[in-house]
């Protein structure tokens, strides 16, 4: 089966920055309901359309296109009695955008005596990434998938 519009598409990949580093790998498959449901970055939607199980892709993706431009803004300096105690480095928070009241997440980067730094940057922006995909399979999706817009079940949503 190809990949088309509402298939449950399984995939492992793996993720490099310019430099040919590894950023990130897939341990087991991950699976996400194709067709324009934001599920998956959409330069590797676009290039695993129509492929089928077995096939792998390459996409090179600018920053624009993968995890966003760094945006400085997005770095806090907060007062540790914020935190709970346990607070350490690479821990992520959940925090209300005041400008659009959207749910934010920012992760821990340094702890300072009573300061705490903060960025709301995902891991990878500014990055230029290169990700590599093997298609492990491919499926209709369900009718309660695509109406809840997200896979079900074996490497995808649980309820």
């Amino acid at each position: 089966m190809q990949i088309v519009k509402n298939s449950v598409v399984t995939i492992h990949y793996r993720m490099f920055d310019t430099e040919g580093k590894l950023l990130d790998e897939t341990e087991e498959p991950i699976a996400y309901l194709h067709g324009g449901y934001d599920n998956i970055l959409p330069l590797v939607e676009e290039a695993l359309h129509g492929k089928s199980a077995g096939d792998s892709v390459e996409v090179v993706m600018a920053p624009e296109d993968a995890f966003g431009e760094y945006e400085a803004e997005l770095v806090r300096v907060e007062e540790k009695s914020v935190f709970p105690q346990e607070v350490a480095v690479g821990m992520v928070f959940e925090a209300d955008d005041p400008a659009t009241g959207d749910v934010m997440f920012f992760r821990v980067t340094e702890i300072d005596g009573d300061k705490v730094v903060v960025d709301g940057n995902h891991p990878f922006a500014g990055m230029t990434v290169r990700f590599v995909a093997k298609v492990e399979g491919v499926r209709a999706a369900n009718d309660e998938e695509i109406g809840h817009g997200h896979v079900h079940g074996e490497h995808g949503h649980h309820h």
